[in-house]
């Protein structure tokens, strides 16, 4: 059985990632969760990933870190997982925005850390010229893949897939913070906020314990710990 190392639901992003593909996927698996930046910190996960960071799938000797990393090997393992879109233009573009995910809105993630516990009615205009272009950019994806492709399927490329997956948990921050989309953008927004295995996550978020001050308080990121994500 897998084994998947997480940290705190209400703050990680990249562990929601990994740990809703393989929920996503009807794969049974093992959580181990470790807690962000507490004393034994690094300490726990250097007995896991070799880069320090969640989250991680542990499988009979194998390990495997950075989420997209561990859904394209999972994928392989098991032929029924969550999959990119089938025809091949339609499969590159999905990954081509996946990727884009993966290396960059970097601005975004600063400043607009992952938080489920609490909602803030966010002034956009506080936010860096960065960052707006990013919620820009992110609106037309999925606007764009909406209009494009939504007679499909209620997700971006039609049917659930990776790249749903990689864009969840930014439909999760425009939740936290009122951060306002067109209408086909919010298609997507809400039917992340509606799928069962997200609430499960989020209902999850809500009784833990921990609590990050740099990320409750909006320290900026440059002053924080905060690893990007």
């Amino acid at each position: 059985m897998y084994k998947l190392v997480i940290a705190n639901r209400n703050y990680s992003s990249w562990s929601l990632r990994a740990w809703l593909y393989l929920v996503e996927s009807k794969l049974e698996f093992e959580e181990i969760r470790i807690p962000l930046f507490t004393n034994a910190w690094q300490e726990e996960i250097a007995r896991y990933s070799p880069g320090g960071r969640v989250p991680v799938l542990l499988d009979d000797g194998i390990t495997v870190w950075d989420s997209l990393a561990i859904m394209e090997y999972v994928r392989e393992q098991s032929p029924n997982a969550v999959d990119w879109p089938e025809t091949a233009a339609v499969r590159a573009h999905a990954r081509s925005v996946s990727a884009e995910m993966h290396s960059g809105f970097l601005a975004l993630r600063d400043e607009l850390p992952q938080n489920l516990r609490v909602r803030h009615e966010m002034d956009v205009g506080q936010l860096s010229a960065a960052c707006r272009q990013q919620i820009a950019r992110i609106d037309g994806i999925w606007a764009g893949c909406r209009r494009q492709y939504g007679e499909a399927g209620r997700w971006l490329f039609g049917d659930f897939s990776i790249a749903d997956v990689m864009f969840a948990p930014v439909a999760l921050r425009f939740v936290t913070y009122s951060i306002h989309v067109s209408g086909l953008a919010r298609e997507f927004v809400e039917a992340v906020c509606a799928l069962a295995s997200v609430q499960q996550w989020i209902e999850a978020a809500q009784t833990e314990s921990e609590s990050l001050s740099f990320i409750d308080e909006l320290v900026p990121a440059k002053d924080s710990p905060l690893t990007p994500g």
